[in-house]
């Protein structure tokens, strides 16, 4: 009984931290959207994006270019609809996790949409003067910040519930979390988004995925109680 009791505390216990840094990472992220958004449009700062620019200006070179180019493909359309589609497929009918495949399709059609009506919302411009000219639309926030969080965050999440090797795990998370940086900085690098843009991307991503893995497995709850009545 006493062992019982400390299995159902210790689990308990766990779940209770992971509530609290979810719910903390999410409060984080939504206040510096916030912010970021408050210092664009209203006070007009400028002082982060100069200084990141100029910090960033130093090493651009040819072969650094090549590579900000072939890392922001990561978070590209191009590369992001097949992956997404191969993992849905992969939940769907090799490990048979329906759940997995609907957060997946949810996620991501659901950044995509939230991420265009605050492009058209907002309208700023992109930076002038763009080492990497390929890029179309609205500046702020930046798309590829945002798929990268959303995708890359969901792949963390993925792997924190699957993999039971814990070094493994962290390996994977640890990696899974640099290329998300790694994109972000690209974009700035290629002088296609500001900092603050992609600031805003990565917050925006996070409240994404907290919210919508959230309302998924709300839903499946439900579903779940009605069908054991």
């Amino acid at each position: 009984m006493k062992q019982k009791l400390k299995k159902f505390w210790a689990s308990v216990s766990v779940l209770s931290f992971e509530v609290l840094l979810v719910l903390s990472i999410f409060l984080a992220s939504l206040f510096v959207f916030i912010y970021v958004t408050d210092a664009i449009f209203d006070l007009k700062s400028t002082v982060l994006d100069e200084t990141v620019f100029n910090f960033l200006h130093r090493y651009v070179s040819e072969k650094n270019t090549s590579v900000m180019v072939f890392i922001s493909f990561f978070a590209s359309r191009d590369f992001l609809l097949p992956a997404n589609v191969l993992i849905v497929i992969y939940f769907l009918f090799i490990n048979k996790d329906y759940s997995y495949s609907i957060r997946i399709a949810a996620v991501a059609l659901g950044s995509f949409a939230v991420m265009s009506l605050l492009k058209l919302y907002f309208q700023r411009p992109r930076p002038q003067d763009p080492i990497y000219s390929h890029v179309l639309g609205y500046s702020f926030p930046s798309g590829h910040a945002m798929s990268a969080m959303t995708f890359y965050g969901l792949l963390i999440y993925i792997v924190f519930k699957y993999v039971k090797n814990s070094i493994l795990k962290w390996i994977l998370i640890i990696f899974l979390i640099a290329v998300i940086l790694a994109i972000g900085t690209s974009r700035v690098y290629l002088r296609v988004h500001y900092a603050t843009d992609v600031l805003a991307g990565f917050s925006l991503g996070v409240i994404w995925l907290v919210i919508s893995l959230w309302l998924i497995s709300l839903i499946e709850h439900k579903i779940k109680s009605r069908a054991a009545i």
